[in-house]
Formats: C-alpha cells, sequence, structure tokens
C-alpha cells in the first residue's frame, strides 16, 4: 500500500512532463513555418558584360546585389550596389569586367 501511494504521484508527474513539451512543440513547429521568400533572378552575360533581371513574386522585400567574378588576375571582382525588390517588381542589375567573365551570381538579403 505504501508503494503505491508513492508511485502514484511520480507517475502523474511524469506522464504530464512527457506529454506537454510534445503539445508545446507542435504547436511552436506550426507557428514556425517559413514563408516564401526570393526573388527569381536570371543572370546573362555576353562578352564582358553581365546583365541580371530579378523578380519578386512573394510581399516581402528582397535586397538583391550582383556579383561578378572576372577571369583575368588582374582584373578587379565586381560586387554592384544592392538593390530592393519590392513585392511584384523586377529591377535589372548591371556589371562588366575589363575583359572575360569567369562567374556571376545574385545573392539575396531579406529587409
Amino acid at each position: 500500500m505504501r508503494l503505491f501511494r508513492f508511485l502514484a504521484p511520480v507517475t502523474v508527474v511524469v506522464a504530464l512532463a512527457l506529454c506537454a513539451p510534445y503539445e508545446a512543440l507542435s504547436h511552436a513547429r506550426a507557428r514556425a513555418r517559413p514563408q516564401p521568400f526570393g526573388a527569381e533572378c536570371r543572370t546573362s552575360v555576353d562578352g564582358s558584360h553581365v546583365v541580371a533581371y530579378c523578380h519578386n513574386p512573394y510581399a516581402d522585400t528582397d535586397r538583391v546585389t550582383l556579383h561578378i567574378e572576372c577571369d583575368r588576375w588582374w582584373d578587379l571582382d565586381a560586387d554592384g550596389a544592392p538593390t530592393d525588390a519590392g513585392p511584384a517588381v523586377t529591377v535589372r542589375l548591371t556589371g562588366r569586367c575589363w575583359k572575360e567573365v569567369r562567374s556571376a551570381w545574385v545573392s539575396h538579403q531579406k529587409i
């Protein structure tokens, strides 16, 4: 009889401790669903010139920046000025190297 008096409250406390975090985590997981974000960018290279068009179909503003890596060792790589692409807005980003372009990409930053 003494063993039952001791185990009953302990069992209830353990059961509550195990159930509460699950409900709290499942509720937090439902709230923390990521919202879609990021402009879709199309980059084209023509000789030493780079042009990128970025269209943002989402409600949050996306700050986009064009980065260009030049092929020649003496040619300076370029990072363009950050440009805000608001909701349903298309922006044009341009840049160039003196000679050939090795690679070009666009970075995104949520504002």
